[in-house]
């Protein structure tokens, strides 16, 4: 396996986030709700810089050392210092720093409308990948099916529009879909909780008010933007199962058959080990699970605003 020559140099100044807990650190009590339940309420943020999928370059390898996500670090600063240059999304932060780039640009260039100024500061750890299963970091293979689909939606966003219906959900302002697992732009959620129901509102697509229940899902041909969620605990475990979602989604190309299961666990005052698992065989070869470490959050969530104007229709 070949890597970028300097990029794993030692760098004088080490930028990587403190891994380790001090020595000294008392155990952690967790905070409990008055009906003894694991207290998740708060704002926690997706901040991580760690990439979905383990870049290829990196093979099997689920770590870096501390030495080398410094490499990494010191060389995004350099390219993402000036706020004016265009907005890094995603994963696109770590694959130009792995590249080496010398300049930075994004898809989102010619519309002239983000540049870094309205992206947060990252959070920098060890790991490769957010995907922990399969072991390989990476989605599973698509089938035929999902490939097909991923190019008539790309056919239809490239072409003259013949309606709306030819332009995404989140261009018209409809959902952004959920779970949502992008991180460093609009990518905070505030948790509510009574002992009957628990909201996760994104700041980006609003409220899903979930109830906490063994109830049956509804009927098979009732079908939802964000599909229908029920909620349970498994000890201090939040397990939220959501199927039934809509034929006229697109999460990650996946279809009728989309199933998700999240788990959220709080580790300490300040961490949200939220663990997601996407399963749909019409889209992917076989399930697969991410793990994103939420951090809490002083800043509130504020209203998303989104006006569908139809601005980017041409007519033909």
């Amino acid at each position: 396996m070949t890597y970028p020559r300097s990029l794993f140099a030692l760098v004088a100044v080490v930028l990587a986030v403190p891994l380790a807990a001090p020595a000294c650190a008392q155990e952690w009590t967790a905070p409990r709700t008055a009906d003894d339940r694991l207290d998740l309420q708060g704002v926690w943020a997706n901040n991580n810089v760690t990439p979905l999928q383990r870049p290829e370059v990196l093979g099997e390898r689920t770590t870096l050392n501390d030495e080398e996500v410094a490499a990494l670090q010191a060389r995004a600063g350099e390219l993402f210092s000036d706020d004016s240059g265009d907005a890094a999304f995603g994963d696109s932060v770590v694959a130009a720093a792995l590249a080496e780039a010398e300049t930075f640009s994004s898809r989102d260039a010619a519309t002239g409308n983000y540049n870094q100024f309205w992206m947060v500061e990252r959070d920098w750890d060890n790991r490769t990948s957010l995907i922990t299963d399969p072991a390989n970091g990476r989605l599973p293979a698509q089938t035929e099916r999902a490939r097909a689909r991923a190019a008539a939606r790309a056919e239809a966003r490239g072409r003259h529009a013949w309606g709306p219906e030819d332009r995404s959900l989140g261009e018209r302002c409809i959902t952004w879909g959920a779970p949502r697992l992008g991180a460093g732009y609009n990518s905070y959620i505030q948790i509510f909780q009574t002992p009957t129901h628990v909201v996760l509102y994104q700041e980006m697509g609003g409220p899903r008010v979930i109830p906490i229940t063994t109830a049956d899902h509804v009927n098979d041909r009732v079908r939802l933007w964000h599909g229908d969620s029920k909620a349970r605990w498994e000890g201090d475990t939040l397990v939220v199962e959501t199927r039934n979602y809509s034929s006229k989604i697109s999460m990650m190309g996946a279809a009728d058959g989309f199933y998700v299961e999240e788990r959220l666990t709080r580790v300490s005052d300040d961490v949200i080990e939220y663990e997601v698992t996407m399963s749909d065989p019409d889209t992917w070869a076989a399930p697969w699970t991410a793990m994103i470490p939420l951090k809490g959050s002083p800043d509130p969530v504020f209203e998303y605003a989104c006006h569908e104007g139809n601005i980017g229709m041409t007519a033909s």
